[in-house]
């Protein structure tokens, strides 16, 4: 049997993190870091979006001299700092109760 966990009482003026607030930092600096390979997107579920962005990244890394692959970048780069900006709640209102998936 595992014992009860108590986290005690809440600090006043404090809220206990949204559901899924937990992906915004992880969402936010892979976006930055890894955003052309959509990375990110497959953190927050957005299957379908990160393979089009793999794929972009992909076929403009290999066949067109990387252009499209650098746009790729650029959107990750964006979209990865808007995570960041967001608050916890408006994070979890926008990209996972509402499923925003691009910008």
């Amino acid at each position: 049997m595992l014992p009860a966990y108590n986290a005690g009482p809440i600090q006043p003026g404090s809220r206990p993190a949204a559901p899924g607030a937990d992906k915004k930092v992880l969402a936010g600096i892979l976006g930055i870091v890894l955003g052309g390979l959509g990375i990110h997107k497959f953190i927050l579920g957005y299957n379908t979006e990160g393979i089009i962005m793999l794929g972009v990244w992909v076929v403009g890394a290999v066949f067109l001299c990387g252009i499209p692959s650098l746009v790729m970048a650029v959107i990750g780069i964006i979209e990865g700092i808007m995570y960041l900006t967001k608050s916890d709640e408006e994070f979890v209102h926008t990209y996972i109760m509402n499923k925003k998936p691009w910008f």
